[in-house]
């Protein structure tokens, strides 16, 4: 019997012996009985200023589009916000072998359509991904997969060209949902529809304006929705989103909120603010095209003096919290390595590493930063830090501004000593934090250092994860020493609600998206 013939018996089995249970007069819990009023449903509505590119997980990577997907469709694995590291959603996963992968999946799950979800699903789902390559997506991630087995339907196998320790992370993304094949093209994109088999179904898509979700009763696993559906409506700005979330449009609201709102929403007795850390994080990197940021004194003289909180607080209004290490705390391995390797600000310290190295002060600095891709705070910022650094007689600042394209270009030809950069990680592991710096992919600041590089290789293939946190944060230990890079502050990501709805800090994911099934009133 083919697949399809199989899956579409099993379907009509079901609901013929849901008929047959009615016609023998079994009585349904789940009516109302006499005299009772039918339960009311519990809708709730969201606003926000994200865009939705796509609701093809193998569409564009962003955050808006992951915010609708992480709701709509299962992955193999899944990070509870109790838990640190991946747990069981469609399957339980376990390495045979430093490149076997097999994850077994649960029995019976199926898709709102009544197709099963086997292992057939969960290979077109990562072969459609890597074939597909869409730009801004993510299907790079997996570049370690060499293919993906199915020695039966409740089995599947990633087999890997190396090992690699991160793969259960990925498999808990949004890049890794798994789609119903005979739903998908293996060619081209699903823009516009939608079937996975995660706590929601789509209900309704108006493109830029409004997605409508209704709960999934057949999804099975460790999100299952408290809720029974989520309008998701795309507002055009702060004030809309502002205006949705205190006139009772929305019961929540979330992305696009400033500070000054924020803190406005804060003194309301309307609503309420939970805040989370994000994943981004703000630093500044050393370009090694300069001979001035090749010296490692010139680095670590600056680590020592720079005041995060300041930072914070003058800038940011003390919305961020300050960062000690490139990877933010909540992650396997994270350490506070810079404060750590230099303590408090310390200006005596910083002259004496100058002066060990004989380098004459006042050192020369330039220092780039960009308005249009960091926000309102960004020269705040870089005022902030130059002040900072100038107030110890060790430093004369120079700083230079440009819009975010020739700024880019300024920053790889060496423009700068200093600049100021960003980040946010396209999976939940401190891999991704220490990756950028230790292969120049994508900052190409230049730094080479082979210490970092033999760690960063021995972490992601090292299977024990007490021993892979040790090297995670030995390497943040060799990062913070030589310095190609300061972290500054980690971003905080904020939802406003109404005073009745519950589970909102569990809803929050560091990578900037939402989950919305714990939610309830």
């Amino acid at each position: 019997m083919s697949e399809w013939v199989r899956r579409v018996s099993a379907a009509v089995a079901a609901g013929a012996l849901g008929v047959s249970l009615a016609a023998c007069g079994e009585p349904d819990d789940n009516a109302p009985h006499p005299g009772e009023q039918t339960p009311k449903l519990m809708l709730l509505r969201l606003a926000t200023t994200d865009a939705i590119s796509s609701l093809d997980p193998a569409g564009k990577y962003d955050v808006g589009s992951r915010t609708v997907q992480a709701n709509l469709y299962q992955t193999l694995l899944t990070i509870l916000p109790d838990k640190p590291t991946p747990v069981p959603d469609a399957a339980d996963c376990q390495f045979d072998s430093p490149t076997t992968y097999t994850c077994s999946l649960k029995e019976h799950l199926t898709f709102p359509n009544g197709h099963e979800l086997t292992s057939s699903d969960v290979k077109f789902s990562f072969d459609r991904l890597v074939r597909l390559k869409t730009p801004g997506g993510a299907a790079a991630l997996f570049s370690s997969v060499k293919s993906v087995s199915t020695p039966d339907e409740l089995t599947a196998v990633f087999n890997l060209t190396s090992p690699d320790a991160r793969l259960p992370y990925l498999l808990t993304t949004t890049a890794s949902s798994i789609v119903d094949e005979e739903s998908y093209p293996a060619n081209k994109l699903l823009d516009t529809k939608a079937m996975g088999s995660g706590p929601y179904q789509l209900a309704a898509y108006k493109p830029g304006t409004e997605v409508t979700l209704t709960k999934f009763s057949g999804y099975r696993g460790p999100r299952a929705a408290q809720n029974d559906g989520v309008t998701i409506s795309l507002m055009k700005d702060s004030n809309a989103l502002y205006q949705a979330v205190t006139t009772g449009k929305a019961d929540l609201a979330f992305h696009g909120f400033g500070p000054s709102l924020l803190d406005k929403l804060r003194k309301s007795d309307q609503v309420q603010v939970v805040e989370a850390g994000s994943a981004e994080i703000r630093l500044f990197a050393f370009q090694m095209k300069s001979l001035l940021a090749r010296k490692p004194a010139v680095r670590r003289a600056v680590a020592q003096l720079i005041d995060r909180p300041a930072i914070a607080k003058k800038a940011y209004g003390d919305h961020v919290s300050p960062l000690y290490s490139v990877v933010p705390p909540g992650y396997g391995g994270q350490a506070d390595a810079f404060k750590m390797e230099y303590k408090q600000p310390n200006k005596v310290a910083a002259a004496a590493i100058l002066k060990e190295a004989n380098i004459a002060v006042p050192v020369p600095l330039t220092v780039g930063w960009t308005p249009s891709q960091y926000g309102v705070g960004a020269k705040a910022e870089v005022l902030e830090l130059k002040r900072q650094l100038e107030a110890s007689g060790l430093f004369r600042v120079t700083l230079r501004g440009a819009e975010w394209p020739q700024y880019q270009e300024l920053t790889k030809s060496g423009a700068y000593d200093m600049y100021q950069a960003g980040w946010t990680p396209s999976y939940p592991d401190a891999d991704d934090y220490l990756t950028p710096f230790v292969t120049d992919i994508p900052f190409q600041n230049g730094y080479r250092s082979a210490a970092a590089t033999k760690l960063l290789q021995q972490e992601r293939t090292e299977q024990n994860g007490l021993k892979r946190d040790e090297l995670i944060g030995q390497l943040q230990g060799v990062i913070a020493r030589e310095a190609p890079a300061i972290p500054s502050w980690q971003a905080r990501v904020a939802v406003v609600a109404t005073k009745d709805l519950e589970n909102l800090k569990t809803a929050l994911d560091p990578l900037s998206f939402l989950y919305l099934s714990g939610l309830r009133r």
